[in-house]
């Protein structure tokens, strides 16, 4: 799995740079092997690139990317297209096809979506395409939207099982400072957040075309570590070195396994609907223990949700510990406070002996 930004395969000014994007195709194809998938060592790859909004700024005459979101939806809908064609024009010098798989944020948070996005996927490996994804920014809306393609390639790298993720920058690794400031020394290896304690971590990227940065990546690097993937973070230039496994960059070491699917996009990938406002007790059972929410713990609900909507889990200080699937529609929930599931049964009918968020449908966010 490789994600590559905007800096890496545009010019500062806007449109495509096709030696670049030539450059990180011909390592692609070296590691994908011949076209028959014959060749020893020969793997799949799934491309997550950014550039689509730094490509359609050029055709556009604008000479910086817009802030506002039509603007920015009319460069992506222009670049779009044209980074496809590129990627197509350099992989066909190889015998590769690719195909186009643009996603929201609906496509990982709801289930339905999810799989249909990880059939397509695993359709176009099988074909021997090389899947080239990007978040879909024709028609994404600021509610919506993943944020950072580093955000989305942790997602899909979770959704299509990869053996390691590779995150391409303008930047050769993380630093414990600013790469240009002298005595500052590039971090080889992350096992866990307290390699991470005390480092400065910049926001932007130096070319000034994309949305990312250093923050992001480290969080990219961070879900998907968690959910058992190792990740290297390294330039564009050292490509092959990464997918070769031969040292470079900066290696981030699996912190976790690889969990369910919709847990990893509760997480990580769903907008909450609502709030529910857990007592004490209810906040132990539920980051500490094994249990489901039920009726009785909960002091509070806010929003506006239907059953099977994501919702945040807070404790009294207003601090969100986890989040989950509601069972309830929002306008069921007051009548059910600090109500054990017996009497609800009683009252109200069998229907309503049951948990608010099952336990299955719930992941911790602070477990402290």
């Amino acid at each position: 799995m490789v994600k590559v930004g905007s800096s890496s395969l545009t010019t500062a000014g806007g449109g495509l740079d096709a030696d670049r994007v030539d450059a990180l195709v011909d390592v692609l194809a070296r590691v994908l092997g011949d076209t028959t998938g014959a060749e020893e060592g020969a793997q799949e790859i799934v491309l997550v690139s950014s550039g689509a909004i730094a490509a359609g700024l050029a055709p556009l005459g604008l000479d910086r990317r817009p802030k506002d979101l039509a603007r920015q939806q009319a460069a992506a809908s222009v670049g779009q297209g044209l980074l496809v064609a590129r990627y197509t024009a350099s992989f066909a010098r190889y015998g590769r096809r690719v195909g186009q798989v643009l996603l929201t944020t609906d496509d990982t948070s709801r289930r339905a979506h999810y799989r249909n996005a990880r059939r397509t996927l695993d359709q176009l490996l099988a074909m021997g395409a090389v899947p080239v994804v990007n978040e879909n920014d024709t028609v994404a809306t600021d509610e919506i939207r993943f944020g950072d393609n580093d955000r989305l390639a942790a997602l899909v790298a979770h959704l299509v099982r990869a053996d390691l993720l590779v995150l391409l920058s303008d930047v050769d690794g993380l630093y414990d400072g600013d790469p240009s400031t002298p005595g500052t020394s590039r971090i080889a290896e992350v096992t866990g957040p307290k390699d991470l304690a005390g480092i400065s971590i910049g926001s932007a990227g130096k070319a000034g075309v994309g949305t990312g940065g250093m923050v992001t990546k480290v969080e990219a690097a961070r879900i998907a570590a968690a959910a058992g993937i190792p990740v290297v973070l390294t330039s564009a230039s050292h490509a092959a070195d990464a997918l070769l496994g031969r040292p470079t960059g900066t290696l981030f070491h699996r912190t976790g396994r690889r969990s369910a699917d919709r847990l990893l996009w509760l997480a990580h990938a769903s907008t909450p609907r609502g709030a529910l406002t857990l007592d004490d007790g209810a906040v132990h059972a539920v980051v500490r223990g094994t249990g489901s929410l039920l009726p009785a713990g909960i002091a509070a609900v806010e929003g506006e949700f239907s059953a099977g909507d994501p919702v945040e889990l807070r404790d009294g200080t207003g601090r969100a510990v986890a989040r989950g699937l509601v069972a309830y529609d929002a306008g069921e929930i007051p009548q059910l406070l600090g109500r054990s599931t017996r009497d609800l049964a009683r009252d109200l009918g069998p229907g309503y002996e049951r948990e608010v968020v099952h336990r299955d449908d719930l992941v911790v966010l602070h477990s402290s």
